[in-house]
This record gives structure tokens, sequence and C-alpha cells, in this order.
């Protein structure tokens, strides 16, 4: 069993998240894109962890930017995906589409999803259900296509869709805000009193379950390319 504990970073700017993975079964811990040193080094302290692992979805700045400071104070390894391994400082390890990374007795299915970036990856791990999309997939929208295409955006959201409604998906940044005045009928009510009442708490709005966010997220709706070109292009 994993568990997981989501640390806000760059808050009021950014606003991205950083995870901190633990194996309940061996304590082995590792941190999922540390965006700055600080707010992780602080939990870590919190729960008295030191982690053994970084694992990065993609090479941008404010997802590695801690990465140099938390491998020089723990001795972490940099776990990245393949693509990315000689553009992101420090990385030890890379990881191909398909390839299973354990963490302790945890297991995490990698993923590739161009589009975003290209070689981006994200973090499944069936038995805990739980996905980390990095920013291919945020709640209510998706992240900007800043060296994909719409093509390879669009199969990446396919492999997303194609995975079990009851997992739960953690993305890398809080924009929930802006997706919520497109909600519309019960199931977007639902979801829209559900994250104003926990981002009024100060709390993140993920996790949700895919199945939701399948019929939420207007990403997620298009049935086929021509369809997705038309809401990319509105």
């Amino acid at each position: 069993m994993l568990k997981i504990t989501p640390i806000l970073c760059r808050a009021g700017t950014m606003d991205n998240y950083a995870y901190l993975l633990t194996d309940k079964a061996t304590g082995i811990s590792a941190v999922l894109d540390p965006s700055e040193a600080a707010p992780v080094i602080a939990e870590c302290k919190r729960q008295n962890i030191c982690p053994a692992y970084i694992f990065n979805t993609h090479h941008h700045f404010d997802h590695v930017e801690g990465n140099l400071e938390l491998k020089e104070k723990y001795g972490a390894k940099i776990v990245v995906g393949a693509a990315d391994l000689h553009r992101i400082p420090g990385a030890d390890i890379a990881v191909e589409d398909g390839d299973v990374f354990k963490l302790g007795e945890s297991e995490a299915e990698i993923i590739r999803a161009d589009g975003h970036t290209i070689g981006h990856v994200l973090w499944y791990f069936e038995k805990d259900k739980a996905l980390f999309t990095g920013d291919v997939l945020f709640n209510l929208s998706i992240g900007g296509l800043f060296e994909g295409t719409v093509e390879q955006m669009y199969g990446s959201l396919q492999k997303i869709k194609k995975l079990p409604d009851d997992v739960m998906f953690y993305p890398g940044h809080e924009y929930t805000p802006y997706g919520l005045q497109e909600l519309f009928g019960p199931a977007g009510d639902r979801y829209a009193a559900r994250a104003r009442e926990r981002l009024s708490a100060g709390l993140p709005v993920a996790p949700i379950a895919l199945g939701e966010e399948k019929i939420c997220n207007p990403y997620l709706a298009p049935c086929n390319l021509a369809e997705f070109y038309q809401i990319m292009a509105s």
C-alpha cells in the first residue's frame, strides 16, 4: 500500500504539487516532481522520512527545480523518462514506456504521454489505484502543448481514458478554479461544490476519480481527433 502526501509548492504563483510517496510495507519513499526543495524537506522532516528516490514526470523547471538539493541532502536517486535523461540535471535512472518501477513493494507502471512535452511520463500505481499525471491532465483541463502536437496529446489522453474509472488521479498543479465556470449538469454541480469546498479549506481538489473526470473534463469528452481539434481551438 502507498501513502500519498501532496505538498504545495510555489503557492500563489504556479501552485505546483509535489507528492511524497511512501510504501507502507517497507517505509521506502520517493518524492514526485519536487518543484522546490524547502516545502518537501519540511514535510520529510515532519514525517521523519529520508526519500530514496525522486520521480519526475517531465523536464520543466517547475517540476525538477528541487531535484539537486534533495539529491544532495538525502542521497536520493533521480528517476526520469528516457527522453529526459540528458535534460534533467543529476538524473540517475531512465525509465521507458511500459516499464515497472518498484518502490518497496509498491509498483508503478510507466506510461509515456507526449503532448505537453516530448517524453513526458505518467506514474501509474495500479494496485493502489493512483495515477500521477504531471502536466498532461489537470482537474477540468489539460496542460499546454510546449513540444508536442494536438495528435500526440489526444493519444496520451486516450491512454488515460482507458484506465479504470476508480483510479484516482493526482495532477501537477492546482488549476481547478480555471475550469469551474464551464461545468454544467448534475455531475458538474457535484464536482464544483466539492471543489469549492476543498479550495476554501485550503485543501487540494485532487484526487478525483477518473470516472468523474471523464464526465466533467471537456478535454476528455471528444470521441475522435476531429472533435478534439475543435475543443483545442475553442
